[in-house]
């Protein structure tokens, strides 16, 4: 989603680059280049990874298509990341209108229920044509999930979670997220679909930027 043009209906205009084609990788004569595959970002941002680990950031946005397609591949790519890699996921809000989305990824968190519920909201979204847009559809649907709407209503308007949400703010701006799905790595590095050319792409990116990180060569 590019971050210009992020209306539901014309959102993650990346298009098919953002999805990954088949086969598509970097030869083996060509290494991802600065400038051209990823950003090297001008001022380093502070990390939330334990110390001795490498944090992997992903920014999404619930309601983005290409965020949706690309989940699968992402919760793929996850489950094979070595142990010293800290991989976490920021929810952006471009406007105002998707700050709710922001507050139920928070508040999914603070309830221990992310894990079970995350590609659920996706669902929701994408398949069962929920937008989960406003904080009444995200209260009745989180009662349909099983949870205690009163403590779900509770931590959604917390304090917490407000400022979860406005940190996560200021993460895509420090990153200076353009579109997404987006990667950033080690607080110092930032790749898309579009820089990339696709996301599968940029995995490949993020891994190589892991190994260099990894070896002290960034």
């Amino acid at each position: 989603m590019n971050r210009r043009e992020f209306s539901a209906g014309t959102a993650c205009l990346l298009a098919t680059a953002a999805l990954g084609l088949p086969g598509v990788a970097f030869s083996q004569n060509r290494r991802p280049e600065d400038g051209v595959d990823y950003l090297t970002l001008d001022k380093r941002v502070n990390v939330d990874a334990p110390a001795g680990k490498i944090e992997v950031i992903e920014f999404f946005w619930y309601s983005c298509p290409h965020c949706n397609a690309f989940e699968p591949k992402l919760e793929a790519w996850i489950k094979k990341l070595p142990p010293d890699v800290f991989m976490r996921r920021i929810p952006v809000a471009f406007r105002d209108d998707f700050v709710p989305q922001q507050r139920l990824f928070y508040t999914l968190e603070a309830l221990g229920k992310l894990d079970e519920l995350h590609n659920k909201v996706f669902q929701a979204i994408h398949v069962e044509r929920n937008p989960l847009n406003r904080e009444d559809g995200i209260l009745a649907w989180a009662e349909k999930q099983g949870l205690d709407k009163a403590k779900f209503k509770e931590l959604y308007t917390s304090f917490t979670v407000s400022s979860k949400a406005r940190r996560a703010a200021q993460m895509q701006d420090a990153f200076k997220v353009t579109g997404v799905p987006a990667i950033g790595v080690a607080g110092r590095f930032y790749t898309d679909g579009e820089l990339a050319r696709n996301m599968d792409r940029a995995l490949l990116v993020t891994e190589y930027l892991v190994g260099e990180v990894r070896k002290g060569a960034k």
